[in-house]
């Protein structure tokens, strides 16, 4: 399913930030979802994801308590709200749908569809 992000952009440090996922054909409701985020020269890497119901999230250790994954499979898109965001935060984050039988996934191979990635830039 074609995926597209958005949202990203240059905010000071503490600030928040929400990015968006939109997808459009296929059935969204089947597939769980992910963010991931990438820097020049750096593997993609995991940075949260949700089932298909949203009610099953899951995050990696440096974004828990700051970031929250959301779905609404009514309108086809899943959410990235970042606060208290950080310097080390500044990358290009993407989203990415899998429709294995998994509940979620924090690897890349368990994604199918990738978006076009959407940068973030946090300044001190």
């Amino acid at each position: 399913i074609p995926l597209q992000a958005s949202g990203g952009g240059l905010v000071q440090a503490g600030c928040s930030l929400r990015l968006s996922c939109a997808a459009s054909g296929g059935t969204f409701s089947s597939y769980f979802m992910g963010w991931f985020r990438q820097a020049p020269g750096k593997e993609r890497e995991f940075v949260a994801t949700i089932s298909r119901s949203g009610g099953t999230t899951y995050y990696t250790d440096s974004v828990k308590g700051r970031f929250t994954i959301s779905r609404d499979n009514a309108k086809n898109t899943v959410y990235l709200q970042m606060n208290g965001l950080k310097l080390e935060d500044t990358d290009v984050y993407y989203c990415a749908a899998g429709r294995s039988d998994r509940t979620y996934g924090s690897s890349r191979v368990a994604y199918d569809y990738w978006g076009q990635g959407t940068q973030v830039t946090v300044s001190s």
